[in-house]
């Protein structure tokens, strides 16, 4: 147990670490920039691991098209929306509306897969999203106006890693875990180079401090390579729902690396936020007979 509460502890400081490499690179970098480097990064530490299962388990047929909408609802789309949303809000805000990401699971699966909910889960729903408004400060009006980039774009990434959870336990319960994260890294670093390049094209000028390399190698080859097969070693020596826990644990570390890398402040509302999507999260993580979908933390 000492090794898994160990692996548990890393995963949550690599990807609590994750919203501050995004803050680092977006500006240089750009939104569609970010999203390209960081899978590019996490697809050169996952590919040699993807082809030595492929090699052992023989050439069997890929889902090739269940794989990319799973690579665009779990690596481009959020990824895109994620750096979008750090050029308006702080790391740890950003953060702990991704510790949101089990409550709108829930609703994705009623919404979208036939799941039945508890009367506990519709609680957690509700306060979950209370504890968004709380986060907000009750400044409802910006997710309606020009500010929600921010907020809202965080939301809706949220959202998106929520129906990919969903989608992927119905449709890929059978893929391993390295060919569905080394397929998404893939079709992202696709989606992040096109939109790079009908946009903005990165300067290697731009590349080349510390802070910048060491964001990319962070989120990369930390949050997107070795974070995903430390989950996957918590999920098999542990369990599903102990690997979900990170969940409650990467706001925590976020906050800590946000205030000790980017000075940002760790408000009242911020932690009062904070504690209300924990409950929401928790009542809404609470499973019926029929329903058994685990817990998404969006990395990262």
């Amino acid at each position: 147990m000492a090794r898994l509460y160990t692996a548990l502890l890393g995963l949550s400081l690599i990807w609590g670490m994750s919203f501050v490499f995004i803050k680092w690179l977006v500006e240089p970098a750009g939104v569609w920039g970010t999203v390209f480097l960081r899978c590019l990064a996490g697809a050169l530490v996952l590919l040699p691991i993807f082809y030595i299962q492929r090699k052992k388990e023989g050439k069997k047929p890929l889902p090739l098209w269940k794989l990319f909408v799973v690579g665009i609802g779990n690596a481009a789309l959020p990824w895109t929306l994620i750096a979008l949303s750090e050029t308006q809000i702080n790391s740890n805000t950003a953060s702990i509306l991704n510790a949101t990401t089990p409550i709108w699971t829930g609703l994705a699966g009623f919404l979208f897969f036939s799941v039945v909910l508890t009367g506990y889960q519709w609680i957690g729903i509700v306060v979950g999203f209370f504890g968004i408004l709380v986060l907000m400060n009750f400044e409802v009006s910006g997710i309606f106006s020009s500010d929600f980039v921010g907020v809202g774009t965080m939301v809706l990434a949220t959202m998106s890693y929520a129906f990919s959870s969903q989608y992927t336990k119905k449709y890929l319960s059978g893929t391993s875990v390295v060919v569905i994260s080394t397929f998404q890294l893939l079709i992202g670093a696709g989606v992040g180079f096109a939109g790079m390049m009908l946009t903005n094209p990165i300067s290697m000028g731009d590349l080349r401090s510390a802070e910048v390399i060491l964001a990319i190698l962070g989120l990369g080859c930390l949050g997107s390579g070795v974070a995903t097969l430390l989950y996957f070693y918590i999920m098999t020596n542990g369990s599903p729902e102990f690997a979900s826990t990170v969940t409650y644990l990467i706001p925590g570390t976020a906050m800590v690396w946000g205030f000790l890398f980017l000075q940002e402040p760790v408000t009242h509302h911020l932690v009062l936020g904070l504690l209300i999507i924990f409950a929401g999260v928790f009542l809404s993580s609470r499973k019926s007979k029929k329903w058994t979908a685990s817990l998404s933390t969006g990395t990262r």
